[in-house]
């Protein structure tokens, strides 16, 4: 099996001689394994020497790919960037800051073997600050895995496994690497949790604050969205404007109410104005969702993607089933 590993690194110059170091023995335990393997490690924009050492470091080691960013653009942009210059079957993505243990490579891989097809590590035992990383980090997975439907322990690992079948589907933007496994497991994917090690960082400092926690938040409101109204958002905005509508409705018949009976006038009573409003902002979102409705048909018809993925045929060409996008085509006679 060809392995790919991919390394994001971001200023990490005082580590990179103890990371090639580690990375010389888990290439050689994989090849004893009878797994060939590549290094991918991706220079996020670093303004030390790490791009100066890692280039060094390849020279010597023809399985030790670099790509050097121009600029930081962030760990998402540095793994989308290692997935697509990856060649392997099983894709592998670590921390450059060696928190992460190489030599539970072969414990993911021992799972897929299982029939997993995303492996994702858990840092059961984190040797991190606590009050700012790892309580944030309980926070944001628990939230994380009641709205998205995948309960993982720990949605901030690097150290993970995929599949590369998996990944081919996968468009990543912002801080959207974390939630990877979910993108897999909406693809199909059986994903599964392993407890790895976890090491204190012995150099550098870390990259990350609190304020991460609040992006993750951020963009879980966006995977929500992807994950169930991607294809149908009228039925979120016009959910929404339905309720404004009918409590528009609701508050006008009251307004009405208090005229007749309790005998207030409507022109004195904030409650008209209220009802207008809510009922106008209900017609607004219905209106939302349906130009959402045109945009994401567009989208689809355009990019020529599929609303489905096909796992697997029976005497069926999959690649044609796939170009259809769901359309029943014509038939002669």
């Amino acid at each position: 099996m060809q392995l790919s590993i991919v390394i994001p690194c971001y200023n990490e110059a005082e580590t990179i001689d103890r990371l090639v170091s580690v990375l010389d023995k888990t290439v050689a335990d994989l090849a004893t394994r009878g797994h060939g393997s590549e290094i991918i490690v991706v220079d996020d924009g670093s303004i030390d020497a790490s791009f100066a050492k890692l280039e060094q470091a390849a020279r010597e080691r023809p399985w030790l790919r670099i790509i050097r960013f121009r600029r930081n653009y962030g760990q998402t942009a540095a793994l989308a960037a290692g997935f697509r210059a990856a060649t392997g079957q099983v894709l592998i993505p670590m921390d450059a800051d060696l928190q992460n243990d190489p030599s539970d490579i072969p414990l993911l891989l021992a799972k897929l073997d299982e029939g997993y097809d995303v492996v994702s590590g858990w840092r059961r035992n984190r040797k991190d600050k606590m009050i700012t990383r790892k309580i944030p980090s309980w926070i944001a997975n628990w939230i994380i895995g009641r709205f998205l439907g995948l309960r993982l322990h720990d949605y901030g690992c690097t150290l993970k496994a995929y599949r590369r079948e998996f990944l081919e589907s996968v468009s990543l933007y912002g801080e959207m690497h974390r939630f990877i496994p979910v993108y897999a497991k909406w693809a199909g994917a059986r994903v599964t949790e392993l407890a790895v090690t976890h090491h204190p960082r012995r150099e550098g400092r870390s990259k990350y604050g609190i304020l991460r926690t609040f992006k993750v938040l951020l963009d879980l409101a966006t995977m929500k969205f992807l994950g169930d109204y991607s294809t149908k958002p009228l039925y979120l905005f016009g959910g929404l404007g339905f309720v404004l509508c009918s409590a528009g409705v609701v508050v006008a018949a009251y307004t009405l109410f208090q005229k007749y009976v309790e005998h207030i006038w409507v022109h004195r009573n904030p409650l008209l104005v209220i009802a207008v409003f809510l009922f106008m902002l209900g017609v607004q979102l219905v209106m939302l969702g349906l130009l959402a409705e045109i945009q994401i048909r567009t989208y689809h018809e355009a990019s020529a993607k599929p609303t489905y993925l096909v796992r697997q045929t029976v005497n069926l060409d999959a690649t044609a089933l796939a170009a259809g996008q769901g359309r029943i085509p014509s038939r002669a006679g």
